[in-house]
């Protein structure tokens, strides 16, 4: 298997940046978030479970899930939450290790905003983490996804604290100033990793 790079970041610290310069740089990127889309297409072993455990109510008449709906009801029962997570907690992790295992890049990626949370850098050889201040998250948030301070500001609270995402970290990025800074910083990062990967291999 390659040397496996976990890279997280809470909302808005640009963390698709990143990866994006990566995968430009010829990087295999496994994105938690699209696998965790995949598991629960229409066929899938999960949603069938969601659909008997759950009910009509959360199946769209196209036959795919109806996201809202499952939002709503494990948003306001934490027990329905803990369910459904056990439902889709070990298929994403078995999907991710079946993408890490065919990646042919020198090193693969492993992009995820639940990495530390989901204990999926468990997967990873080292964790980098993508940070800026949380004003900052706020901002590029708020002007991203045009939601409210409010709104922002409770996901960013049900998100792991910024210090101790840091504390968890083998590598920090700084992504406080200009795009052009972080893909300097992202390039540089990406020397350091295909000499660690080169290293492990040696």
């Amino acid at each position: 298997m390659a040397f496996i790079v976990g890279i997280t970041g809470g909302i808005g610290s640009g963390k698709s940046a990143v990866t994006d310069r990566l995968e430009a740089l010829g990087i295999c990127i496994v994105d938690a978030d699209v696998v965790a889309r995949k598991v629960v297409e229409p066929g899938q072993p999960a949603l069938a479970a969601i659909a008997a455990h759950f009910g009509a109510s959360v199946i769209q008449e196209d036959g795919s899930l109806n996201r809202t709906a499952l939002r709503k009801i494990v948003f306001e029962n934490p027990e329905e939450r803990q369910w459904l997570e056990g439902v889709t907690h070990p298929a994403i992790r078995e999907e991710i290790r079946a993408q890490l295992l065919a990646a042919t890049s020198p090193y693969v990626v492993l992009s995820s905003p639940l990495l530390l949370e989901a204990k999926q850098n468990t997967l990873a050889d080292i964790t980098v983490v993508v940070d800026v201040l949380e004003q900052t998250q706020l901002r590029r948030t708020m002007a991203r996804d045009g939601n409210s301070a409010e709104l922002v500001q409770q996901i960013m609270a049900a998100q792991m604290a910024r210090e101790e995402r840091l504390q968890q970290a083998d590598i920090v990025i700084d992504n406080s100033t200009s795009l052009e800074d972080l893909h300097q910083r992202v390039d540089g990062l990406h020397a350091e990793l295909l000499l660690r990967a080169g290293t492990l291999k040696s």
